[in-house]
């Protein structure tokens, strides 16, 4: 091992600390946070894209089942945490358009080429694998660019922002939220085989560890659990030290994105909690096992067509309002319609994602699992 047990633990309490101290107790909390979700999704080998092709091409739902019940978790405290607190607490809520459907449906294809979503790509990169390296570079940029033109895509159309709370109360949008889960779990165990459907306990505990952390996350954070802001702004500010006038943009010149731009980016919670994320799945991956495991080879133009996708990846995820943390975890769990059908358009467009896996990266060689990814 690079690192011994011992070192590892005390490089999460430094930069925990170093939050601390940077930019307070709120950012040091939220720093453990992500440390915590990238733990959980690397040691626990919890994730979204893996479980979605397992499910639709293997008939196996186990890792599906565990994440429509930590959204479960989720919902079922953070909706009445939501009503009981509006002014304090706000939801991962987004309009529902064209423009954010293909999106969304693009998204999926590209997730299942770079064997992850949003967080499997910090998890991936993390815990060293260079696909994921690769495409977590591509997904800043893209994220950066969506910023860029998503005042276009907007223009196109689009319903006023709907949430299940707000069309049926709060009592029946929790009911119904819950209601859409348990139709959803029924849907993947009647789709999985026999003896592929109940999650094994390492699934059940990383359902609801992850569920912990996402409440943990609302309540200090007074929002959801995202990934895909922080990468983009971390996009924005690469280009404005390159000497490009991002304030211009329509999107940066919001006073709220205009604000992050010019101040530090630990004031950022989605970059906190990627951060984090990112040192916590690097900390699971070099507790268990030695570097040599995340070896891949590609051929040349297999390795563009990972930047590439990892363009696609972060540009799609800006245009459909978030990827599969802040769009259909968050989304979903905080009541929103845009989450729902995020999910159906993202998981039509991963299967064919998958099917283009094969012939974008003939030689592909990733990690021995995807259920993380």
């Amino acid at each position: 091992m690079i690192l011994t047990r011992s070192g590892l633990v005390l490089g999460g309490l430094f930069l925990v600390l170093a939050g601390f101290v940077a930019a307070g107790p709120q950012a040091g909390l939220l720093i453990a946070i992500g440390l915590g979700f990238g733990l959980v999704l690397e040691g626990l080998r919890l994730g979204f894209s893996g479980p979605w092709r397992q499910i639709w091409f293997e008939r196996d739902g186990r890792g599906f089942l565990a994440q429509v019940l930590a959204v479960g978790i989720t919902a079922a405290v953070a909706l009445p945490l939501l009503a009981a607190a509006p002014e304090e607490l706000s939801g991962a809520h987004a309009p529902v358009g064209l423009a954010m459907i293909v999106a969304a449906f693009v998204f999926g294809i590209a997730m299942q080429i770079v064997f992850g979503c949003g967080s499997g790509t910090l998890v991936n990169a993390g815990s060293g694998n260079a696909i994921g390296a690769l495409a977590l570079v591509g997904f800043i940029a893209g994220s950066f660019f969506g910023t860029l033109h998503l005042g276009w895509w907007t223009s196109l159309g689009s319903l006023p922002v709907l949430t299940l709370q707000g069309m049926f109360g709060d009592n029946g949008g929790l009911v119904l939220t819950l209601a859409g889960l348990a139709a959803l779990a029924g849907l993947i165990w009647w789709r999985a085989e026999p003896g592929k459907r109940m999650p094994p306990a390492r699934l059940w505990i990383a359902a609801g560890l992850v569920a912990a952390l996402a409440l943990a996350n609302l309540v200090i954070a007074g929002q959801p659990w995202g990934i895909v802001y922080g990468l983009g702004l971390w996009g924005a500010k690469i280009a404005q030290a390159g000497g490009a006038d991002v304030a211009a943009n329509a999107f940066w010149a919001n006073p709220a994105h205009a604000e992050r731009l010019t101040a530090s980016v630990l004031t950022d919670i989605t970059t906190l909690t990627n951060i984090g994320l990112l040192f916590g799945a690097f900390m699971a991956m070099r507790w268990r096992r030695s570097p040599d495991a995340q070896v891949v080879r590609l051929k040349p133009q297999g390795w563009v067509c990972v930047l590439m996708a990892g363009l696609v990846l972060g540009y799609s995820a800006r245009v459909a309002f978030g990827c599969n943390v802040g769009a259909f975890f968050s989304g979903v769990s905080t009541g929103s319609l845009h989450g729902w059908v995020w999910l159906a358009a993202a998981f039509a467009g991963s299967i064919i994602g998958v099917r283009l896996r094969p012939v974008l990266l003939p030689a592909a060689e990733p990690r021995g699992r995807e259920v993380a990814a």
